[in-house]
């Protein structure tokens, strides 16, 4: 009876051994503006449990230097990457993703299309006491390339005052959809998986460094979920959500 239930014992823990590792547990630390299209990827994979932390680059790069478990880095600009890097944190990186700079206003908003160039005229868009949400200016990726925008256009100090710093893109996408700015900067994805807010303007391209989207293998065990990111499963999804595939 003994030696039966002891059979008994070891098989199921057998089966508790081989259901444990056969689900095996992914962390992906990616940026805010990678969220949906991330989450549906998500779901095409059935090799391995994934699990996401969203934040702003800066605050996802911090985390990883300071220990976090993260077994893959998604980071919306280069200079975050580059951080991990150069701290001997991460090894190298590839570029997966381009995206856009947009200007955008609640849906119920009078405003329709802004040429945006060195002569719009923001003082009639965005009049006194209105608010322009972005991302922080100072670290939040979204905000250091609408930053680097205005600059190059001119207007960034006059626009200052104005602005709404949010702790990631996402964030500032919801200012605007909540209408409490009455105008936002976000990534062109961002603003496509909203109903509630309307493009309204596009930056032009050469007045901003290329939005692009380096990734990094941080631990070897996530290497097939690594490698599916640039699966053509995984670009149509991308391209779903208005990313420009490398």
């Amino acid at each position: 009876m003994r030696r039966i239930i002891g059979v008994s014992l070891f098989i199921v823990t057998l089966l508790v051994s081989l259901t444990t590792s056969a689900t095996q547990k992914i962390t992906v630390f990616a940026a805010a503006s990678l969220t949906n299209a991330m989450q549906d990827i998500a779901t095409t994979y059935k090799d391995a449990e994934i699990v996401f932390s969203f934040a702003s680059s800066s605050v996802l790069a911090k985390q990883i230097e300071q220990g976090a478990p993260a077994d893959i880095f998604m980071s919306a600009d280069q200079k975050w990457m580059n951080y991990l890097i150069e701290h001997k944190v991460a090894a190298d990186k590839q570029n997966l993703l381009k995206n856009g700079l947009v200007l955008i206003a609640p849906k119920q908003s009078k405003l329709e299309k802004v040429e945006i160039n060195a002569n719009t005229d923001w003082q009639a868009i965005l009049p006194k006491g209105e608010r322009l949400a972005v991302g922080d200016p100072d670290h939040v990726p979204a905000g250091l390339y609408a930053k680097e925008s205005l600059t190059n256009l001119g207007v960034f100090d006059k626009l200052l005052p104005q602005m709404a710093p949010a702790s990631n893109v996402r964030d500032a996408l919801m200012l605007v959809e909540r209408n409490e700015a009455a105008l936002g900067i976000v990534y062109s994805t961002d603003a496509k998986v909203s109903d509630k807010v309307k493009i309204i303007g596009s930056f032009p391209a050469e007045t901003f460094t290329p939005i692009e989207y380096p990734i990094t293998l941080l631990k070897p065990e996530a290497k097939e979920f690594y490698q599916y990111l640039s699966s053509e499963t995984a670009k149509k999804i991308f391209q779903k959500y208005g990313f420009i595939t490398e």
